[in-house]
């Protein structure tokens, strides 16, 4: 395929995930590319959350907790999310944050397997994950053991670096398995189903992290049997920022599931405000507290729209996209020192792209002032989000040529493109 501008824009314009870029409100002169870390703004969203706050919250009031559904809504946004999740009815609901939803789901599993095989006592997680992921096993781990005289095990996290160190790491001692389906950092995916029978042929609990996944690949959890995931809303299903997250669990852990942050909207009977815990018996007994309505409502009208343009054909697009991405900058950008840590499979990609430079910061810092928005991430690494609801093959073409051009001035190297913000 010719790789010019024009050809480009002959696709585009036949392409029926076009229609999609107009529900989204970005502005004029911005090539958006850090959908991975905080997706776009759908239209209606504002209006969405407008509506709860002058008319639910101004004129119901309280009682918008009934007549609005305020009370139901974190199950029904969850049914929802869990279609594309491979979930079933009842697994999932949205609620809390990711690092919560993790500890809740941890917690459980170590538990789970306290009781079924007590000498189960490693959590295995990527040295490259998420740090929130690695900081909650660390500290759950911390907890327990400073509670070592009652439990008489010490628990352990592990940190594997490859495929081949995981699948040596996996053993009698292993209790549960975390990982992140796609890594935040390059981009590389994990191959869900082989992944999750390994662990359980080894007898330990799989949790994944769909932070990266959710809304940008096909995800069927049931299938690979998984056993608990976590995600946020924010990024690909474009919920907004600070967005509640999700977690799912399979219904065979359901009855089991522990809660260790049994606040009043797991149980059974909220508002009987009963002396002691009883966990409700479906998916609220995965809550904690009282949801944020005001930012939950605006969740539905991104999951909406990937639910209508679907993940097979935003899958498609985000693999052509990425692969258009990788060529230009490795065809027109050859001498300028980037070096590609994402991988070049599809089935071991994701939805983002990652190049490694020495001066990556003010190289990213210079590309944001020229309108081109993606993001850093220590140590060296421009990350690229490609987000076909949004973008455009003309997108990622023109993108490149700012690229290459901040590359061949070096205007990257002004002094103003050095200080690092607190948010990079």
């Amino acid at each position: 395929m010719a790789l010019d501008r024009e050809t480009l824009q002959e696709l585009d314009r036949a392409d029926a995930l076009s229609a999609f870029h107009g529900r989204f409100a970005l502005p004029q002169g911005v090539i958006y590319l850090d959908g991975n870390s905080l997706g776009a703004l759908p239209v209606g969203s504002a209006e969405r959350a407008a509506q709860v706050i002058t008319e639910e919250w101004g004129q119901g009031l309280i009682r918008s907790w009934n007549s609005a559904g305020w009370f139901e809504l974190p199950q029904r946004l969850g049914n929802k999310l869990g279609q594309l999740l491979g979930a079933h009815e009842g697994e999932t609901v949205v609620t809390d944050t990711t690092s919560l939803n993790l500890f809740k789901a941890l917690a459980s599993a170590l538990r789970t397997q306290r009781a079924d095989a007590p000498g189960r006592r490693v959590i295995i997680t990527e040295r490259d994950n998420f740090p929130t992921d690695i900081y909650i096993a660390q500290g759950l781990s911390d907890l327990i053991n400073a509670m070592r005289e009652e439990t008489g095990i010490d628990y352990e996290v592990l940190l594997i670096d490859s495929e081949a160190e995981l699948l040596q790491a996996l053993n009698e001692h292993t209790a549960v398995l975390s990982l992140s389906h796609v890594n935040y950092r390059t981009g590389a995916m994990w191959d869900m189903q082989s992944i999750t029978a390994a662990a359980h042929d080894a007898g330990a609990l799989m949790i994944w992290d769909l932070a990266h996944a959710a809304g940008a690949v096909p995800v069927d959890l049931n299938r690979a049997d998984a056993d608990y995931a976590v995600g946020c809303t924010y990024k690909y299903l474009n919920g907004g920022p600070g967005a509640p997250a999700f977690i799912w669990v399979h219904a065979r852990h359901h009855a089991r599931f522990w809660q260790p942050l049994a606040g009043w909207w797991s149980h059974a009977e909220p508002f009987a405000m009963a002396e002691n815990y009883a966990p409700a018996d479906d998916i609220r007994r995965f809550m904690c507290g009282t949801q944020p309505i005001t930012s939950m409502a605006m969740v539905e009208n991104g999951l909406d729209i990937s639910l209508e343009a679907g993940l097979d054909a935003l899958r498609r697009a985000s693999l052509e996209f990425t692969d258009l991405f990788i060529e230009l900058v490795e065809t027109q950008c050859a001498d300028f020192g980037l070096e590609l840590i994402t991988p070049r499979d599809h089935a071991q990609r994701g939805s983002h792209v990652s190049f490694r430079h020495a001066h990556g910061y003010e190289i990213m810092a210079a590309l944001i002032d020229r309108g081109v928005i993606g993001d850093y991430r220590e140590p060296e690494v421009l990350r690229f989000g490609i987000t076909p609801l949004y973008l455009s093959r003309t997108d990622v073409y023109d993108a490149v040529q700012i690229l290459r051009d901040v590359l061949h001035t070096g205007v990257w190297q002004r002094e103003e493109y050095r200080v690092r913000n607190a948010v990079t």
